[in-house]
């Protein structure tokens, strides 16, 4: 792994006199193995954004929801979500498969509580981890690099009013985006599609 702070990084610390804390913050919070508090935290949420970047260097930054429970800590260096459907754009998961580099960022709004995880990704289309969620494409397993909490104060507090009713669930038909719908993506939309059929 690179340094935690790049030289960019260095140089604004100085500017504004926070090499000492940045340091420090380091030393006391940055580690490379999930605690057990760090599965339980990452367990009970239902969302997290993904940061990733191509070979280019261009990067993008997508949200991932599911049920709680939807990320699994499989051992203490790795971590695991499923891929569901989507728009077919594949930009975050193309992204992972051509440089594996990843960032993800676990927001708790009502708990007011977020934790960063730095590391390396790879899909995974043959995963035995694939059979605990329904409808996923393949999945994708992190291995961490760094963990590190961050400061809460600016986050929101917000309440869930309800979770997304086209996360994936057994023996329950998953509904069919208004967009699939569309004339401009009905005849474009993969074969086996649901949508194809629907009227």
């Amino acid at each position: 792994m690179p340094p935690l702070y790049s030289p960019s990084a260095r140089a604004l610390q100085d500017q504004f006199d926070t090499r000492r804390l940045a340091d420090r913050l380091e030393e006391v919070t940055v580690h490379d193995r999930f605690t057990r508090e760090d599965r339980a935290f990452l367990e009970r949420l239902d969302m997290f954004f993904l940061a990733t970047v191509d070979a280019s260097g261009q990067p993008t930054c997508s949200y991932k929801g599911g049920d709680p429970g939807f990320v699994t800590v499989v051992d203490e260096h790795t971590l695991a979500f499923p891929n569901y459907d989507g728009n077919g754009m594949y930009l975050s998961m193309g992204n992972v498969d051509a440089t594996h580099r990843v960032g993800l960022l676990f927001i708790d709004f009502e708990r007011q509580r977020r934790m960063r995880v730095d590391g390396t990704a790879e899909l995974r289309h043959e995963d035995p981890l694939l059979a605990a969620y329904p409808s996923a494409q393949f999945v994708v397993r992190v291995h961490a690099d760094r963990i590190y909490p961050n400061c809460p104060r600016y986050i929101h507090k917000l309440q869930l009013v309800e979770r997304s009713p086209f996360v994936p669930h057994v023996g329950v038909p998953t509904p069919i985006p208004g967009w699939k719908l569309t004339d401009w993506a009905r005849d474009v939309l993969p074969a086996d599609d649901p949508a194809r059929e629907s009227r």
